[in-house]
């Protein structure tokens, strides 16, 4: 009885995340044409930034019980997972075309900002004794490099606004109902991702398997479902720049926002694997990004070559 109990409730949260992306993509995606803002702004910001609430609810929730671990390793993972999975899984469904300001700005701001947080977490660079840690004002630096990356995304926006936005585009719903789109998009998106982590926590521990590997297999990949689905149903509706959008933002966001509020409210302690994990992101994030520099866009072999190394990834993870 228990098993069905739990599958009821899995088969629901797959159903809240399906039509939870389907309504929030159509929400935002119109809402950027009536207001003449590019896809990809839309994307980086109000779709990233929904997806990205179940990391940040794990993450503070982690950091305020003290769990440096689980607050770190949900950023890190969730990343990985973004750039490996949900982007690979996308350009599998439909090869995606990579805008050229992603590729020259924003992808590299991805990239330079998980330097960052190597630099911070490894303070050797600036004490004479290794220090793993990301301290208060660690957190507070990642804070201010998230506020310039808003500022350049918000003047970037303002910038790009076509002020004559096509009033006869069948997409072109009233205002009232891209809000209501974008806020029970999210709201079914949060919900689902939550009863399906819960569900699957539940089967996998009946089942017999070990805490360690729940962790890091179901939580992280429920933290990130979200941005699987949303990227996966927007590549296949043409959306390509909210697809993209959503993972690279959803990285920006994490590592900067989500890291850093987290080490504000409690510093985080690393231990060494938290560390190999961040080069890890750094290598993952530099591959995927040579991948979109070399043909502009993510076809389906790369797509599946990032499937395959990031089933690598949760191997070595697991038996190390």
């Amino acid at each position: 009885m228990k098993y069905v109990f739990f599958t009821i409730i899995l088969i629901i949260g797959f159903i809240c995340l399906i039509k939870g992306a389907d309504i929030f993509v159509d929400g935002a995606s119109s809402l950027s044409k009536r207001f003449g803002i590019s896809s990809v702004i839309i994307g980086i910001t109000v779709v990233a930034f929904g997806t990205s609430m179940p990391e940040a609810a794990v993450s503070v929730t982690a950091s305020l019980t003290e769990s440096s671990g689980i607050s770190l390793g949900n950023v890190i993972g969730s990343n990985i997972f973004n750039l490996f999975i949900v982007l690979g899984l996308s350009a599998i469904f439909h090869p995606i075309s990579i805008e050229r300001g992603i590729i020259k700005k924003d992808f590299p701001f991805s990239i330079i900002s998980t330097f960052a947080a190597l630099f911070l977490g490894y303070n050797i660079f600036v004490s004479p004794v290794s220090d793993l840690t990301f301290s208060r004002n660690d957190g507070m630096v990642l804070l201010i490099l998230f506020s310039i990356f808003m500022y350049y995304t918000i003047s970037s926006a303002k910038n790009t606004q076509n002020n004559n936005p096509d009033e006869n585009d069948i997409s072109f719903i009233p205002l009232w109902k891209q809000i209501v789109f974008i806020i029970l998009g999210i709201a079914a998106i949060c919900i689902g991702g939550q009863l399906v982590v819960y569900s699957a926590s539940e089967i996998a521990r009946n089942i017999g398997l070990s805490e360690s590997f729940i962790g890091l297999t179901i939580v992280a990949l429920g933290t990130s479902l979200p941005e699987l689905i949303t990227s996966v149903v927007a590549s296949k509706k043409g959306e390509n720049d909210i697809a993209v959008g959503n993972v690279i933002g959803s990285n920006i966001f994490n590592i900067l926002f989500i890291l850093g509020i987290a080490s504000v409210i409690k510093p985080l302690n690393i231990d060494i694997n938290g560390l190999y994990d961040i080069v890890i992101l750094i290598i993952f994030s530099l591959i995927a990004y040579l991948m979109a520099l070399k043909s502009k866009k993510i076809t389906r072999c790369s797509g599946i070559s990032m499937v395959v190394l990031y089933a690598a990834y949760i191997f070595y993870i697991t038996v190390r």
